[in-house]
């Protein structure tokens, strides 16, 4: 559990989250003293909707104030109810009530005592207005919940969507409270976190009390306050997936059978509860779809997956599921709704019906489009003498790894010599189950396309495109011979650097993989000579001890190690020299760092 929070008053933190409400969406305005954002005055007339809640439920409620989802939300402070008096003034006088007034509000008792005292009130007045209480949550059941029932969590916001489009299409009070109402029948949801939530201005919780989960256990059906759930387990996610589901469809269950799925459609909704990566609610995504159609035949018509509906940072997400049903009122229907376009900065969903509708499984798979026929360059190298330099250079990268790994854990992230060791590995493999043509454009082509699918962070990067580069230099310098020899070969390195220029800004003297490659192309370039280049660009990585770097992971690490250590890419990159130059192991003539 975190108790940082960049705003730990939380009376400021609610009031200017509200008021960045309206700076988000100019269509709604703000009662800062009721805490009521509401719809700005001059939209057509048509039943308002209202809702609310303690605050921490971001987006829920203000932010899905807007055109074609709820007229007005009221706030209380967090994770605690509004007052009746703050929801009276929303319903008397922050809505249009000439066509009626729909009070939804989720099932919690503060809740449903504050929003319905309001209700009251505006009926005593001569409004027209319903209300509906909102309870979908299945994490406890029937024999717990008793008389209370279940609480209300993330599926309500569908309720909202769908009730909020058919008042928009200017729908009577009496079908905007039915459709809601069946919506809400139709629907259950479940949740689950790795921790409870620190609410900003109170005291962080006893790492050591009952109500901290340790490091391996999740709460399942934890509720959007704290709330405990049915219980906790330490599982991984697809055991905990499996039993969400089963809390929420299986029909055995006495004590949780809320809802028959009897609908050839269904929409499926994941809900962040505020701390999960959008990384991993993508994982938990794929899990809860794939589990629904091979456990329970389900395939959702719709798949919403987002933040609708948080516990301020909780470490967690929560499942709901809409059975989709006639709505009875000559349409339009639920699905129509949900889909219906909206003007609410907390609504995201941004396929449209078509595209769902459509249904494609189409798919690029023509493998030839990554592996494209490679044309003979005539360009002709001794496939033998190719293959040797070659397998001496990379077996020495190979050998290497270990003081590579050792410079790059002391000035970058560790990852340098497993990176190099992997591409040497793989295109080892290649080139004994490959037999070279002795055509350098074909051959090294081969070789790119290996580093490429092994070698990846910015030095894998780096290889590609130098490799790219020299593959197309030494497929111009075909047209003038016919033998690939050292000056061809240092006209072709020469103009790949260049090429390299054009995507870092990396020189001789930045500490970089550049100062062992450019001292090794130059001294070719003058002497024709690979063991006198080789050595030369050992040279220029021993130079990297010391050197400051301008350029890398190495800049944010900072501290002193570069003072200790040769830069680890150049480093690996000499090593590969030397041994292409046939130069072994402790024959350099120069000590090991």
């Amino acid at each position: 559990m975190s108790a940082k929070h960049f705003i730990n008053d939380p009376t400021h933190l609610v009031n200017t989250a509200l008021q960045a409400l309206t700076i988000t969406n100019p269509s709604v305005a703000l009662d800062a003293e009721n805490k009521i954002i509401y719809r700005r005055p001059g939209h057509a007339s048509q039943v308002s909707i209202i809702s609310g809640g303690g605050s921490g439920h971001e987006p829920s409620f203000g932010a899905f104030v807007g055109e074609g989802l709820l007229s007005a939300a009221v706030a209380g402070t967090i994770f605690a109810s509004p007052s009746a008096e703050q929801i009276r003034k929303a319903v008397m006088s922050r809505v249009d009530g000439e066509k009626g007034i729909l009070v939804t509000v989720m099932n919690y008792t503060g809740d449903v005592l504050n929003f319905g005292m309001a209700a009251e009130k505006a009926k005593a007045a001569g409004l027209k207005v319903e209300m509906l209480v909102v309870g979908d949550d299945v994490g406890v059941g029937r024999a717990a919940a008793g008389k209370v029932g279940r609480r209300g969590i993330a599926g309500t916001v569908l309720v909202h969507k769908i009730s909020g489009a058919l008042a928009a299409r200017g729908a009577s009070l009496e079908d905007v409270y039915k459709v809601a109402k069946l919506t809400s029948d139709n629907l259950v949801s479940v949740g689950a976190s790795l921790d409870h939530v620190h609410v900003p201005g109170r005291a962080p919780p006893d790492p050591k009390s009952d109500e901290t989960l340790t490091s391996e256990e999740v709460e399942i059906g934890m509720g959007i306050h704290n709330e405990p759930g049915s219980g906790r387990a330490v599982v991984d996610l697809p055991e905990l997936v499996t039993r969400m589901l089963a809390q929420m469809l299986d029909s055995k269950d006495e004590d949780r059978a809320f809802l028959k799925v009897n609908s050839n459609e269904v929409v499926l909704l994941i809900n962040n509860l505020g701390g999960v990566s959008v990384l991993e609610l993508g994982g938990i995504t794929s899990e809860v779809v794939g589990q629904l159609e091979k456990t329970y035949n389900i395939k959702p018509v719709r798949i919403l997956a987002g933040t609708y509906m948080t516990s301020l940072n909780g470490l967690g997400f929560s499942i709901s599921i809409l059975n989709v049903v006639n709505t009875d009122i000559g349409g339009p229907s639920m699905i129509q709704l949900l889909d219906a376009p909206s003007e609410a900065a907390g609504w995201t969903a941004p396929i449209k019906k078509e595209t769902w509708e459509a249904k494609s499984s189409r798919t690029r798979d023509d493998a030839s489009s990554g592996t494209e026929e490679v044309k003979p360059s005539g360009l002709k190298v001794s496939p033998e003498a190719f293959k040797t330099g070659l397998t001496g250079g990379l077996e020495r990268v190979i050998a290497a790894e270990p003081d590579v790994t050792k410079f790059d854990t002391v000035v970058g992230d560790g990852d340098c010599g497993i990176g190099l060791k992997r591409g040497a590995e793989a295109v080892l493999k290649l080139l004994s189950s490959n037999e070279l043509t002795g055509d350098i454009v074909l051959d090294l082509s081969k070789i790119v396309q290996v580093v490429e699918n092994t070698m990846d962070g910015t030095s894998g990067a780096l290889y590609a495109i130098y490799l790219n580069s020299l593959v197309h230099s030494l497929r111009q310098a075909a047209s003038s011979s016919s033998s690939a020899t050292p000056q061809i070969w240092a006209t072709a390195l020469q103009q790949a650097s260049k090429s390299l220029a054009n995507y870092t800004p990396a020189q001789p003297g930045d500490r970089t993989l550049v100062d062992a490659l450019h001292p090794f192309v130059e001294t070719l370039a003058e002497t024709g000579d690979v063991k006198k280049a080789a050595e030369a660009s050992r040279k220029g990585a021993e130079g990297t001890k010391g050197m400051k770097a301008s350029l890398g992971r190495t800049v944010y690490v900072g501290g002193k190690g570069f003072e200790q250590v040769p830069d680890p890419g150049a480093w690996g990159l000499s090593e590969f020299f030397l041994g292409i130059a046939g130069v072994k192991s402790g024959e350099e003539g120069y000590e090991m760092v």
